[in-house]
């Protein structure tokens, strides 16, 4: 697993700050409850500290892990791109594909690879103008249908 690195996970994850959002939202119903946490936030899909435990992926078919990892190393490595350019890369990805452990580890990683806020910023401005646009695109398909059934 030799390359392979989680970004500093210190501050408190993405996640963690929704969840509470949600869970505050519904503190009429806590309160009605004798102030137990409602049964529909017991449970977090993205939980602190499961980033840092990803290697372990590997119990289920360690040489198929080993592969993984040892790819996702060498891709991150300088080459044609830095790897701080490549690590802005995948922070924006990471916003596409609505990862929080993604965004966490990448934002971290472009932190310590000297990126700022704003390249941060941009970087991700840009895959949000290319998802918007692919949606957008798909609009043709519904003037075309439109079109033929109005015909």
């Amino acid at each position: 697993m030799e390359g392979w690195r989680v970004g500093g996970m210190e501050r408190e994850p993405y996640s963690v700050v929704s969840f509470r959002r949600r869970r505050n939202a519904c503190g009429a119903k806590r309160r009605a409850n004798n102030h137990k946490q409602c049964s529909e936030h017991t449970f977090m899909y993205y939980k602190d500290g499961q980033l840092a435990r990803f290697p372990e992926i590997g119990e289920g078919n360690q040489e198929l892990a080993d592969a993984f990892f040892n790819y996702y190393g060498k891709v991150f490595e300088d080459g044609a791109l830095t790897a701080r350019e490549k690590s802005l890369i995948a922070l924006a990805v990471a916003h596409t594909v609505q990862c929080p452990y993604c965004i966490d580890a990448y934002t971290s990683d472009c932190l310590e690879k000297g990126s700022d806020l704003e390249q941060m910023t941009e970087a991700i401005h840009v895959a949000v103008a290319i998802r918007g646009g692919s949606s957008l695109v798909h609009g043709v398909q519904m003037l075309d249908q439109t079109r033929r059934l109005s015909m």
